[in-house]
């Protein structure tokens, strides 16, 4: 395979780090997001691995403007070429996922949600888009969820999570409108109930592990057959789902 390079963002656990793993197995050249500065699995990764040479972490926090500034020009530096981006970091809020309006509302967490979940990924989006521009298959991936889908999504007091993911799909679809015409492709992916650190511990009753969600993933995101001429939702069989 000719050397590609993919920017993967939330990569210090869970998803991120099994995307940026499964992507390195197929001899991709990533460049992964770490929220967490300290000692994490993705220097085990890189430590136990025999790609070293192709991974390459920086820091990122997608709630803040500069620290994604600081994270591109690095990545630019040295990978001026980004063939792929994966859009994955997601917070479920300082409270979890329910805020019952009874109880009143915690709005510095919610709107800390949105921040991350659908504002990080137009940051990145943004402050890579001069790398992508330079790649000939120019993909933009965002994990989204059934929760964030006004038609299916029943969940309540789901405020922060389920707005967040609403709005990142409103922002797909603007960037969806304004980029397709220039050969950029779009992947936008429900996963599925995962077993993730999201919640603090791993529920063990969810349907996959982030390694199995990844693999699906990844199956879809590097798909070169599907050509999508209308931007979609697709879940882990590949069914579409309403927005």
């Amino acid at each position: 395979m000719e050397d590609r390079t993919a920017f993967v963002t939330g990569a210090d656990h869970g998803l991120g780090l099994a995307l940026t793993a499964g992507l390195l197995d197929r001899g991709w050249t990533v460049v992964a997001g770490r929220y967490n500065l300290q000692e994490s699995a993705l220097e085990a990764l890189r430590r136990d691995g025999d790609h070293a040479d192709r991974l390459t972490t920086v820091a990122l926090d997608v709630s803040d403007s500069a620290s994604v500034a600081e994270a591109a020009r690095v990545t630019l530096a040295d990978h001026p070429t980004i063939d792929l981006v994966v859009n994955n970091a997601a917070i479920l809020g300082n409270r979890g996922l329910e805020h019952r309006i009874a109880d009143g509302l915690d709005y510095d967490s919610i709107a800390e949600t949105i921040n991350v979940n659908s504002l990080g990924a137009l940051r990145v989006v943004e402050a890579l888009l001069p790398g992508v521009e330079r790649s000939p298959m120019r993909r933009l991936c965002f994990v989204s969820s059934e929760a964030g889908s006004i038609a299916r999504s029943h969940r309540p007091n789901w405020f922060g999570y389920s707005m967040s993911k609403c709005a990142l799909n409103m922002a797909v679809s603007i960037l969806f409108n304004d980029l397709r015409p220039r050969g950029y492709s779009f992947r936008v992916y429900h996963p599925g109930w995962m077993q993730t650190f999201m919640r603090g511990t791993p529920d063990t009753r969810a349907t996959h592990t982030p390694q199995a969600a990844a693999r699906l993933a990844l199956e879809y995101f590097l798909d070169l057959e599907i050509d999508e001429d209308r931007l979609v939702m697709r879940d882990d069989r590949r069914d579409e789902w309403p927005w």
